[in-house]
C-alpha cells in the first residue's frame, strides 16, 4: 500500500515509517498539517494515517478537507486524545478508524488490514427504503418525506447498517463490528450518542418513528404497527 503518514513527532514518525516499510508498504511522511494536506491532495494514496494534534493545520481540519476532495481514501486517526468526545470529533471529521497512543504496532497493522478490506470494491447496491425514508448507498443521499437529510460519514454508515437489517434487532457488538470495525471500552456510550444523533435528524420532526431501542438487546429500524 502507498501510505501517507502525517505525524509531527520525529521519533514516532521514524518508528512507524520503518515498521510499515518493513511490511512492504511505501510510506511518505509529512511533519505538519499543511504539508500533509498538500501531499494528500496532490498524490494518490491507499491510506492516510493522521495525527490529530499537528502544527500548521489540525488533523481534524486536514481530515475534513481531504474527505471533501476524496471520499474513498481510508483515513486512520492516530492520536493521544482518547476521550469519547475526541473520538466522535475525529470520526465526524471523516476518519474511518481511530487508534489512541500508546498502541501496539501489531494492532496498527491489523487496523490497516481491516481498512484495506473495506476499500475493496463492492457491487452496486439498490436504494434502501423504510416508510418515507430513503438511503442511496451510491450517491450517499438520504431523504425523509422527500426532504434531504444531512448526515456525517459515521451517521450514514450507522443508518445504512440499520436499514440493511431493518426489522431485526442489532446489538451494540454487531454495530461496533460492522460500522466501526474497531473496539471501544465496554462502558463507552459512543453508539448511544450516534443513535441519538440519527434520531434527531431522522425521527424528531417526522412520523412514524423508525429507530427504536430494545433495552438490554439493541436497536432496530422498523415501522411500529
Amino acid at each position: 500500500m502507498k501510505i501517507l503518514l502525517v505525524e509531527d513527532e520525529p521519533k514516532v514518525a521514524a518508528f512507524l515509517q520503518k515498521g510499515l516499510s518493513e511490511q512492504t508498504h511505501a510510506v511518505d511522511v509529512a511533519a505538519d498539517g499543511l504539508l500533509g494536506l498538500r501531499q494528500a491532495l496532490s498524490t494518490s494514496y491507499d491510506l492516510i494515517i493522521l495525527d490529530q494534534l499537528l502544527p500548521g493545520l489540525s488533523g481534524l481540519e486536514v481530515c475534513r478537507q481531504v474527505r471533501a476532495h476524496n471520499p474513498a481514501v481510508p483515513i486512520l486517526m492516530l492520536t493521544a486524545l482518547g476521550e469519547t468526545d475526541d473520538k466522535i470529533r475525529g470520526l465526524d471529521a471523516g476518519a474511518d478508524d481511530y487508534l489512541v497512543k500508546p498502541f501496539a504496532f501489531q494492532e496498527l497493522l491489523a487496523r490497516i488490514r481491516a481498512l484495506a478490506r473495506r476499500r475493496q470494491e463492492q457491487p452496486a447496491q439498490p436504494q434502501l427504503r423504510l416508510a418515507d425514508l430513503t438511503l442511496d448507498p451510491v450517491s450517499k443521499v438520504v431523504t425523509r418525506a422527500g426532504q434531504p437529510v444531512q448526515l456525517t460519514a459515521r451517521e450514514f454508515a450507522l443508518l445504512h447498517y440499520l436499514l440493511r437489517n431493518q426489522g431485526r434487532v442489532v446489538s451494540r457488538v454487531d454495530i461496533l463490528e460492522h460500522v466501526w470495525e474497531t473496539s471501544f471500552d465496554t462502558g463507552s456510550n459512543v453508539i448511544d450518542v450516534y443513535i441519538n444523533f440519527l434520531r434527531k435528524k431522522i425521527d424528531k420532526d417526522f412520523t412514524p418513528k423508525l429507530i427504536h431501542t430494545l433495552v438490554g438487546m439493541g436497536y432496530v429500524a422498523k415501522v411500529n404497527e
